[in-house]
C-alpha cells in the first residue's frame, strides 16, 4: 500500500526520538557528545531518513543541538544556563496562574466533569512523581514530572505557554541531570509537592501555587549549585 512507507517511517522516527531522549535523560549520553545521522543511522540499523527527521525534532526540544559541520550533539548547560531556564519557568508559569485570578478556565469550574477527569489524571502524574522522588528513582521521576507539568499547562488554555513551558523543563532536566548523576542516594533530595501544587490550584489560591512553585525553584537551584560548585 502506498502509506505503509510513510507510516513505517514516521514510527522509526518517533522510536528513534523516543530512545535518544531518554539516554540524554538519563545521563547516559554525556553534555558535548556529538555523532553525526550516519552513526545513529547504523547503530539502529535504519536508513537516514527517519533519523535525521528524529535528531532535528529533538534539536526543536532543546533535547540536542544541531552543528552544521558534525551533526548534532547533547547541550552543554552552564550554571548561569540554568538559572535563566529557572527564572523563565518562574515567568511562565505565573502567567499561567493568573488564570486563577481572572477565574479563566479550567479552574472557574474545577468540579466541571472534563475538568475535573483531567485535574484528577493530573494529580496521578504528580502522585507517581512524589513516590519516585521518595524512592530515589531520578529516570521514573524525569519521565512522571515531564508529564505532570505538560499536562497541568495544557489546563490552562493556552498552548504556546504550555508548549514553552515544556520546553524550558526539558531543558532543565536536561541540565540538572549531568550534576545529579554524582549522587549516590537522590532518596529525599529531590523536590515532591506535585499534588500540593494541583490541590491548591483547585481551591483557586494563586498566591500559594506561586510561593510552592517558587521553593520548588530555590530548592532545585539550590541544590544544583552545591553540586556544581563540588
Amino acid at each position: 500500500m502506498p502509506g505503509n512507507g510513510a507510516v513505517t517511517r514516521s514510527t522509526l522516527r518517533q522510536q528513534i526520538a523516543d530512545a535518544l531522549r531518554d539516554e540524554v535523560l538519563a545521563g547516559r549520553l554525556q553534555p558535548g557528545r556529538a555523532f553525526t545521522v550516519k552513526e545513529i543511522a547504523d547503530q539502529y540499523g535504519v536508513s537516514a531518513t527517519p533519523v535525521r527527521e528524529a535528531l532535528v525534532d529533538l534539536s526543536a526540544q532543546g533535547i540536542l543541538e544541531a552543528d552544521q559541520h558534525r551533526g548534532f550533539r547533547v547541550p552543554e548547560y552552564s550554571l548561569d544556563d540554568y538559572r535563566g531556564m529557572i527564572e523563565a519557568r518562574s515567568l511562565v508559569t505565573d502567567s499561567m496562574f493568573q488564570a486563577l485570578i481572572d477565574g479563566r478556565k479550567p479552574f472557574a469550574n474545577p468540579e466541571e466533569p472534563r475538568t475535573a477527569t483531567a485535574l484528577a489524571a493530573v494529580r496521578r502524574r504528580g502522585e507517581e512523581a512524589q513516590r519516585a522522588s521518595a524512592a530515589g528513582d531520578l529516570t521514573v521521576l524525569i519521565g512522571y514530572d515531564l508529564r505532570f507539568w505538560r499536562e497541568l499547562g495544557a489546563q490552562f488554555g493556552n498552548p504556546y505557554l504550555a508548549d514553552f513551558l515544556n520546553r524550558l523543563r526539558v531543558q532543565s532536566w536536561v541540565c540538572a541531570v549531568q550534576h545529579l548523576r554524582h549522587l549516590p542516594d537522590l532518596r529525599g533530595r529531590l523536590w515532591s509537592g506535585h499534588t500540593e501544587l494541583v490541590d491548591t490550584l483547585v481551591r483557586r489560591d494563586p498566591a500559594r501555587a506561586r510561593a510552592i512553585v517558587a521553593g520548588y525553584n530555590a530548592h532545585a537551584l539550590a541544590l544544583i549549585e552545591r553540586l556544581a560548585a563540588g
